[in-house]
């Protein structure tokens, strides 16, 4: 099975990315680990992406591309895959088609703005362990302060309600149109365009999710 992921940030993605890969035994690929892993075993495609990174500039679709075709050749995907990040565009979901890189479906989480910026700006993180609380879904013993050493939780820049604002604001105006082509794909071919809402626990999300994939 051939999956993209689609949702906003805070909308529980990498947990449910994780959950699907296990459950169908596919692997999770996000591009931007593979632009990481590229990098780091220094390939021609690592070279040329780090090349154009250090130049400050956006990595263009023809190397993604040229990466995700890589990828998806390994052994590991020969059952299917989940993207995750990718694509991002029109244009790059044309260039998968244009490569014969065909999708069976794409799953959106769906999460109103406002729950979002609830679950995202009441995340609170231990700096040195990694430790993570939620001040509402899952506190500290006392407030603001981390369980197993006494010290002082911080509250990320990502995570204040500002940033994420701004974060949903330039997801949707990315995401609005592929949405809309992937919805148009799904009624004119074999496509299979899965809605979720990502509002409910995460046990009950995964379920949907499970058996929406298997119908």
């Amino acid at each position: 099975m051939k999956i993209v992921l689609l949702g906003p940030p805070g909308a529980g993605k990498g947990t449910q990315a994780e959950i699907i890969c296990k459950n169908f035994s596919i692997p999770h690929i996000s591009t931007g680990d593979m632009l990481r892993e590229a990098i780091a075993k220094e390939t021609a495609l690592g070279k040329q992406a780090k090349e154009i990174m250090d130049a400050g500039n956006l990595v263009p679709d023809e190397v993604i591309i040229n990466l995700v075709k890589e990828r998806i050749k390994q052994e590991d995907c020969k059952n299917g895959y989940l993207f995750d990040g990718f694509p991002r565009t029109i244009p790059q979901a044309d260039a998968l088609d244009n490569q014969e890189i065909f999708l069976d479906v794409v799953l959106e989480l769906t999460l109103e703005d406002e729950l979002i910026i609830n679950r995202m700006s009441g995340r609170r993180i231990h700096q040195s362990s990694g430790r993570s609380y939620h001040i509402e879904f899952n506190p500290p013993k006392n407030e603001e302060i981390d369980d197993e050493t006494g010290e002082t939780l911080i509250q990320r820049d990502d995570d204040k309600p500002d940033t994420v604002k701004n974060r949903l604001e330039v997801y949707w105006e990315q995401t609005n149109p592929l949405i809309v082509y992937y919805r148009s794909k799904s009624i004119q071919t074999d496509l299979k365009y899965i809605e979720i809402d990502g509002s409910k626990t995460m046990e009950n999300v995964s379920l949907e999710i499970k058996k929406a994939l298997e119908e």
